[in-house]
This record gives structure tokens, C-alpha cells and sequence, in this order.
């Protein structure tokens, strides 16, 4: 789910379907994403979007990666 969008039929309406974009920071590779199969590139900031049922899940997956969330807004069908 990291960094891709999921968008209902009809576009962003429903509680289901409502999608929000974290600004972060401070991203870097540790033992936690070491599980991924991809590498994290330490930079400025990354934009990860995620669905509203995750949003916690996410922010806590954030937090033990070493990042720090500076932004958050909803994603509507006008900036996505």
C-alpha cells in the first residue's frame, strides 16, 4: 500500500473510500523495514498515502521506521 491510492467507484465519497496523504520526514533503513524487499532512500520528505481504516496502523509502522509525519490532508478527486 505504500505510496499508491485507492479510489471507489464514483470517486472519494463514502467512509470506505476516503483516503488521506502523510507528508514525512526523517525516513531511514533500520530493522523494521529491513523486512521489506526494498530499500528506503533517506531524503527531504516522502508522501505515503493511506486509507482512513489505517491511517493508525500507518502512523505507528512511520514511527518505528524513524520517521516523523509534518503533514497530513485528505485527498479529494480536485488534487489527487
Amino acid at each position: 500500500m505504500f505510496g499508491q491510492t485507492t479510489v471507489g467507484v464514483g470517486g472519494i465519497s463514502s467512509n470506505a473510500s476516503r483516503v488521506y496523504r502523510y507528508e514525512v520526514v526523517g525516513l531511514h533503513q533500520n530493522a523494521e523495514n529491513d523486512k521489506n524487499n526494498y530499500k528506503i532512500r533517506r531524503s527531504g520528505s516522502v508522501f505515503v498515502t493511506v486509507p482512513y481504516n489505517r491511517m493508525n496502523e500507518e502512523m505507528q509502522r512511520i514511527t518505528r521506521m524513524g520517521g516523523k509525519i509534518i503533514n497530513i490532508e485528505p485527498l479529494t478527486a480536485a488534487n489527487s
